[in-house]
């Protein structure tokens, strides 16, 4: 006798599976999943686009999930790290610690140690790691390889994070580097690249393009008295991607046309120099979900709280960031019901006891039940790694490769 199994209305679909089947496949909510095949589809469109001189790296801080790492390791040319953990993580992937670039103002004793014994190129961002690497190199019996990392002396706007062009703790100012560059001759450790990190979360081709342009020039202005070819210069990245309502994408096709001006210019004034290009949240950001599930709801003067088991210990950015001034929401659906027509009007909070644990404020979703699944979109990038996970000591969520 045949069975008949039950139909249910169609969800949210995630690379070809239903988030209900997610949920069950996870085993319990919250959890994360990231789109393998979302992944791939962004590497390959970059790098029909990119200059086939333009080395491709992830940058591991965006996601550092371990199946994401080895996944990636396949797919571009390089990692750069911002801790001694994440170089570990890197390493296991299997990618070449030549490979490999180490950034960061604050590395202790024993993150550049291990660093120098690994044979990854240290980022010296300070006189005092530089003589620190200069002495484990001795201590180690190796020669380190070391990026000095610059602050540039140019700023551009429309960029959500800047980093560069007035006082920082990244980098070396842009009038410290000769000085630098001339104790680096006194010194046993090989000069492999310059590193230029202007900003992040760029939506606007124009600002990146201009950026990359001032780069350029800074780096060949800083190179011309060098007595050997740097073996790679590190652009940085500042590739963004759309979060809130009104936000365009970025027309990277126009970015990496650019490139084909400027980078000509690159290779010719530095032969056997390699450019490279350091993106995170661009190559994982839209492939990620959150997913938590209706635990109640509550009307509270005339207002409607759809209440979860998830919040800003999961998906601080999410929840904006412990009560930015200017909050926005993330886009989010009902994910077992997205195409509902009974709608309203509510705000969806986590199951933290703080009012700053809101995932969206006054918005119109489908009407949610208890049971529901509740779904962030473009939350593949400093989601649960970003995250006060301990805060108020709930269980961690699930994270998965689909």
């Amino acid at each position: 006798m045949s069975r008949t199994f039950l139909q249910r209305p169609p969800g949210l679909q995630f690379n070809s599976v239903d988030v209900r089947q997610l949920a069950d496949r996870a085993g319990r909510t919250p959890f994360f999943a990231y789109d393998r095949s979302a992944i791939d589809t962004r590497v390959r469109e970059l790098r029909s686009l990119l200059p086939s001189a333009m080395l491709l790296h992830y940058s591991i801080k965006a996601n550092p999930m371990p199946a994401v790492i080895h996944y990636l390791a396949q797919r571009v040319d390089g990692f750069d790290v911002a801790s001694a953990q994440e170089m570990a993580l890197a390493l296991d992937a299997g990618v070449s610690p030549t490979a490999i670039g180490f950034a960061g103002p604050g590395k202790s004793h024993e993150d550049l140690r291990r660093a120098v014994a690994s044979g990854i190129n240290v980022h010296v961002e300070s006189d005092t790691q530089l003589r620190l690497v200069t002495a484990l190199g001795w201590e180690l019996g190796v020669q380190p390889n070391v990026v000095i990392r610059i602050n540039p002396d140019f700023q551009v706007g429309h960029s959500g994070m800047r980093m560069g062009g007035s006082a920082a703790p990244f980098g070396l100012d842009v009038d410290q580097v000769p000085a630098l560059l001339r104790e680096l001759e006194t010194r046993e450790v090989a000069l492999a690249g310059f590193h230029v990190f202007w900003g992040s979360q760029c939506l606007h081709a124009s600002t990146i393009i201009e950026a990359q342009r001032q780069s350029v020039d800074l780096i060949l202005r800083l190179t011309s008295a060098l007595p050997r070819p740097l073996r790679f210069v590190n652009l940085g990245g500042g590739f963004g991607i759309p979060y809130f309502p009104g936000e365009t994408p970025l027309d990277a096709k126009a970015v990496c046309e650019a490139m084909h001006d400027w980078l000509p210019r690159l290779c010719e004034r530095l032969p056997g120099t390699t450019p490279i290009l350091e993106l995170g949240r661009y190559l994982v950001g839209e492939a990620g979900i959150y997913v938590c599930r209706v635990i109640d709801r509550k009307v509270s003067r005339d207002r409607t709280f759809v209440i979860t088991d998830g919040g800003l210990h999961h998906h601080l950015a999410a929840s904006g960031n412990f009560g930015q001034v200017l909050r926005r929401n993330f886009p989010i659906v009902i994910g077992n019901r997205p195409e509902d027509v009974s709608r309203e009007r509510c705000h969806v909070v986590g199951c933290l006891c703080t009012p700053l644990d809101r995932l969206a404020d006054d918005v119109e979703l489908p009407e949610a039940h208890i049971g529901d699944f509740v779904v962030v979109m473009q939350s593949g990038a400093y989601g649960r790694s970003a995250s006060p996970a301990h805060f108020l000591s709930h269980p961690e969520p699930v994270e998965m490769l689909v």
